[in-house]
């Protein structure tokens, strides 16, 4: 009986039958990771955070987008207040839309002594309308925001924070191992760098907001990791008795099988954070909305990529490190060769044939010994070990 033709790629992405040897590269992701990582750790060093008012205290003034004369922009604003105050604000953004457009600006904090004076610039350069649609004083407001809740929410934060990675640790190594812990805390570390580098790179308002926000990536991040990792601990179960594939040729086969679910899951929980986006950004304007949407895009995207090309590799490297399982991969190569020098890919000693086309071995010792090595995603086709014909 003839097998079938080969399935298309994208069937076999679908059907978690790909052939992707994510594992093999492990060194290309490896420096990739790490220039990523090495990028954002000397921008948090050298350039910092652009941190809110929230965590530098400061005064808050905001009026209304639409005057007599017309619509009012950031840049009249700007200019109004350093002719008063002879210096520029710290930031001023338009936010909202329709009725509720405004213009916000922040700055130092400011004295009633600068604000009255302020406050009538204001009104008789700009001219904002109230509620009634007429030039009103009252259509201004300000407020003094104080340091002092910033940094307690990210004192809080910090504590959530290495409570959630002694649990999750804890968890971790009881539900898996040791290896599987260090590895899903390592994808989780580098998250929580890059989303950090991220906002220190581009310049993005830390506010307290996107200090919750980064907590609140951190369950995804590991979602991933940890369905990988349950497939990886069906693979090799029992494989130390077993010579059909190595410790990182099962792992590599339990990515495969979970890399479209991977893909559709993370899609899925982009979309509405990305709506979220939208709808804080775009209608609503720069605030507490957009601030945890834009965070969580961020962790998300990264916790995706580092779960699949980043968390299996170390779990690899870790358990590589046992002798138990370098001797292992030592007959299967052994098998293979042996395998090799046989008529007809028959094994000698009664043994089983290789049950999978040549390609590529994750591990060195193998692959240079070893011409019928599985494919990376390859699962086996006869329960004789013969290859179906």
């Amino acid at each position: 009986m003839t097998a079938p033709q080969d399935l298309s790629g994208w069937t076999r992405l679908t059907t978690g039958t790909a052939s992707v040897d994510i594992v093999g590269r492990k060194k290309i992701w490896y420096i990739g990771f790490a220039v990523v990582i090495a990028v954002c750790v000397l921008s948090l060093v050298f350039r910092g955070f652009n941190l809110g008012i929230d965590f530098t205290g400061g005064s808050q003034i905001q009026l209304p987008a639409v005057g007599a004369n017309g619509p009012i922009t950031v840049a009249q604003v700007d200019e109004v207040y350093q002719g008063v105050i002879g210096t520029e604000p710290e930031t001023t953004q338009a936010v909202g839309t329709g009725d509720a457009a405004a213009i916000v600006l922040q700055s130092e904090p400011l004295s009633a002594e600068q604000m009255v004076p302020l406050r009538e610039a204001f009104l008789t350069q700009l001219q904002p309308l109230g509620s009634d649609g007429v030039p009103s004083a009252a259509a201004i407001s300000d407020s003094q925001v104080s340091g002092t809740w910033g940094g307690e929410v990210t004192t809080q934060a910090l504590l959530a924070l290495a409570v959630f990675i002694v649990l999750v640790t804890i968890f971790l190594a009881a539900y898996f191992e040791r290896a599987m812990a260090w590895a899903a805390l390592i994808a989780l570390l580098n998250d929580i760098v890059v989303t950090a580098g991220v906002y220190s790179i581009i310049g993005l308002e830390v506010t307290p907001a996107t200090v919750i926000g980064l907590l609140t990536i951190l369950g995804f991040s590991l979602y991933d990791t940890v369905v990988v990792f349950d497939k990886v601990r069906e693979n090799s179960r029992g494989l130390l008795k077993l010579t059909r594939r190595t410790y990182a040729e099962a792992a590599n086969l339990a990515l495969n099988q979970t890399l479209m679910r991977s893909m559709n899951t993370s899609l899925i929980a982009i979309l509405p954070v990305l709506g979220l986006l939208v709808v804080g950004v775009g209608l609503l304007g720069v605030g507490t909305l957009a601030d945890l949407a834009l965070v969580q895009l961020v962790g998300m995207i990264t916790g995706v990529v580092s779960s699949l090309l980043l968390a299996t590799p170390v779990l690899v490297d870790i358990k590589l490190r046992d002798q138990r399982f370098r001797d292992q991969a030592d007959r299967v190569a052994a098998r293979r060769a042996r395998a090799a020098a046989a008529p007809d890919g028959a094994a000698p000693d009664g043994e089983a044939a290789p049950d999978a086309e040549p390609a590529t071995d994750t591990l060195a010792a193998v692959s240079s010994t070893a011409p019928a090595a599985p494919r990376p995603g390859a699962r086996p086709t006869g329960k004789t070990g013969r290859r179906r014909r």
